[in-house]
């Protein structure tokens, strides 16, 4: 028997595993979650795009919908979102299991953001275990959240 810590929980897990009959299966595949595959992924990602597109169509503008996909070019995963003073605005949806990857998000949607030649763009990330669509987060740079709020793209420094 090990008794350092790692040995002490290892021993707890093995103990526990053939009380529940699970005894053949080692401790990290009865620990860990589904692997998501790419087609689950994408089912995810489709299902939050379809419900940021309804919470927003209902509360801002019935005219926001999601976008067709355009290849290398993307523009984003949301159509007909507007400022307040009428500028276009690049909606990116991610549904990473909770996981936030904001760097990453961000500098995907600024991309797009230019491909649409938009005033600004935002990232909706989906909180793990939470399906209301209103109580989702929303990402976005101080740059852009300038651009919403007063129409004008402020210049890069």
């Amino acid at each position: 028997m090990d008794d350092s810590p790692t040995g002490l929980v290892l021993n707890f897990l093995d103990t526990v595993a053939e009380a529940t009959g699970n005894a053949d299966t080692e401790p990290s595949q009865r620990r860990s979650r589904p692997r998501r595959t790419r087609r689950s992924a994408k089912a995810a990602g489709s299902r939050l795009e379809t419900m940021a597109a309804a919470y927003l169509a209902e509360n801002v503008d019935d005219r926001i919908e999601r976008r067709a996909k355009n290849g290398a070019k993307d523009r984003g995963d949301l159509n007909a979102v507007r400022a307040p003073g009428g500028g276009r605005l690049v909606g990116e949806c991610k549904d990473y299991r909770g996981e936030l990857k904001p760097g990453t998000w961000l500098t995907e949607a600024e991309r797009e953001r230019g491909n649409d030649d938009a005033l600004a763009a935002f990232v909706i990330a989906k909180r793990r275990g939470v399906t209301a669509p209103g109580a989702q987060i929303v990402l976005m740079t101080l740059r852009d959240l300038a651009a919403i709020l007063t129409g004008v793209r402020p210049e890069e420094v």
